[in-house]
């Protein structure tokens, strides 16, 4: 189940850095990243954000979120992350449906770490194309994606 969370209550935002945490942990190994932003993100960050999370619920427990930066020209997905006890049964492609199928905009927008191939994989399958790569002042290549959405077709 998808439910939009209120990350602006510090109980609610604090499950979800929870999430953000371990999600983040198995990024930064992947990237090889000795340091990671993400995982400095503090907790007045998500209670202060005025982006909105939209989590999926399994047997009751926090497993994936999805924040997001939508107006009437796009939609950003900021951050797509999956508890890693959840891992491998298909609850990041339920979040990009959701997402696709919820905002009506025009394009959709994502980035990622080069090196996050689960995540790229992920975005290719919902026929998002690479348009940028580019490295970080953190070591960090990271690959930009986008979905033009044709209303004509």
């Amino acid at each position: 189940m998808i439910e939009k969370l209120k990350n602006n209550e510090l109980k609610v935002a604090k499950k979800i850095r929870a999430v953000f945490q371990v999600s983040y942990k198995v990024e930064a190994e992947l990237l090889k990243a000795v340091d990671f932003p993400p995982l400095k993100r503090p907790i007045e960050e998500y209670v202060n954000c005025s982006n909105q999370f939209f989590g999926f619920l399994k047997e009751n427990e926090l497993a994936a979120i999805v924040e997001i930066i939508d107006n009437d020209e796009f939609t950003h997905i900021r951050s797509l992350v999956v508890d890693p006890r959840f891992f491998k049964q298909g609850i990041a492609s339920k979040l990009m449906e959701f997402v696709l199928n919820k905002f009506k905009t025009p394009l959709f927008v994502v980035e990622t770490g080069l090196n996050n191939r689960p995540a790229s994989a992920l975005y290719k399958k919902f026929n998002f194309n690479e348009v940028k790569q580019w490295d970080t002042n953190h070591g960090i290549r990271k690959v930009k994606f986008e979905r033009i959405i044709n209303d004509k077709a």
